[in-house]
This record gives C-alpha cells, structure tokens and sequence, in this order.
C-alpha cells in the first residue's frame, strides 16, 4: 500500500516521523513518498493515491511558517478525502488548524494545547478493529495533546490518560466517501516505535484505505 506523507514542522521534524514509519515499511506492508517542504506543492499529486498521512502542523517546512494549506490549497485534503481517499493525521497533523474551519471539519476536532511532556498512558477500546492487537494499556513519555473534538459522531477507539486530563486521542470519522483517522500520539520517536503505536498506525492506514 503507497502512503503519501506530509510531515516536518518547527517541533515535529521530518526525521522523527521517518524513524516512526521506517518499521512499516521494512517489512513491505507499506511504501511511503514524502513532502517535507510544502511550498508551492501541487493538489494534483494526491491523484495517485488511495492514502494520505498528515503529520504536519500547518507550516510549509520547519524553516518557513507559512501555511501550506491555503489559497488555492486549503480545500485540498477535503476534496481529496470526500472523493474517496483517505486520511490518517497523527500527533502534530491536528495542530496549527483550529483557525481553519476547512481543515479542521474534515478533521473532526483540533489540538488546542498540552502540558510539559510526561507520562502519558494509551488506553485503547477494548474490542474495536483499529486497536487490534493493542489489548492492553500502554504508557508512553509524550506531549499529552488536549483536544477539542468537533463531531458528536466520531468513532472514538482511544483515549490518553495523564495527571492533567482524559483525552480522546484516536477517532475514525467518515467525510463524505472517504475516511479519516486520527492519533494524537507521537511527539517523540519512542512514542511511534512503541509495538502498540506501530499496530494503531497500520490499522488506521488500512482502515481508511479504499479497497
């Protein structure tokens, strides 16, 4: 399965996401293509695929703050998923986008803040076919990301636990015929690595992935 994946901001860079994905990869189950740099990126080139990852804040690259969807770009990702495509945004693929409302209704909810980095624990829904394979609870030094949740509607399948707050941290959402997954998971490379966050992340790749 061929993924394109938008990644690297300020705090996010694009090496952390690689080293997150590279087991997936290694073992054929998935190929990734990468845009790092957004500037001036081309809508047209989601046409070959069936999946996209976003772990991107709304920034070009780490160098350039400029927002890579918008103008003539912002409606991008929801054309593409209402079309039929599908959309998994983990970790800093929800921030930067609360301000916009066209980015954020495929979403279905946005980052709004987090604490300082601490021990955050992954609480998966017990019998639910994107935590297949993660059967327990598992706990994860990470940005414990608070999240406004927009659609009532959401399949929620993951919540995150810290001193702070219960947070809904994974939800499957349809837009239009395509499907959107989200993890808010992932601040550090240990935190994709986990066994359990590498089983949530091909689960959720499949689960959006038209067949």
């Amino acid at each position: 399965m061929r993924v394109l994946v938008f990644c690297d901001d300020l705090y996010h860079p694009a090496a952390t996401v690689r080293a997150g994905l590279a087991p997936l990869a290694g073992d054929g189950r998935f190929a990734f293509d990468w845009v790092e740099d957004a500037a001036g990126w081309d809508p047209s080139v989601l046409r070959g695929y069936r999946a996209v990852l976003l772990a991107k804040s709304n920034v070009c690259s780490a160098t350039d703050k400029t927002p890579w969807l918008a103008g003539p770009t912002v409606e991008a990702l929801g054309v593409f998923v209402r079309a039929g495509g599908g959309l998994v945004a983990v970790h800093s693929g929800t921030a930067g986008y609360r301000e916009w409302p066209t980015v954020r209704s495929v979403l279905g909810g946005v980052f709004t803040s987090h604490p300082p980095a601490c021990p955050v624990t992954v609480e998966p829904r017990r019998g639910h076919p994107l935590c297949a394979g993660v059967e327990q609870a598992f706990t994860v030094h990470d940005e414990h990301y608070q999240m406004q949740l927009d659609d009532p509607t959401a399949d929620i399948f993951l919540h995150t636990r810290s001193e702070h707050s219960v947070q809904p941290a994974g939800w499957l959402r349809r837009s239009g015929c395509g499907q959107v997954a989200v993890l808010t998971p992932g601040h550090f490379p240990a935190v994709w690595l986990h066994p359990s966050m590498q089983c949530l992340l091909a689960n959720a790749l499949r689960a959006v992935s038209p067949h």
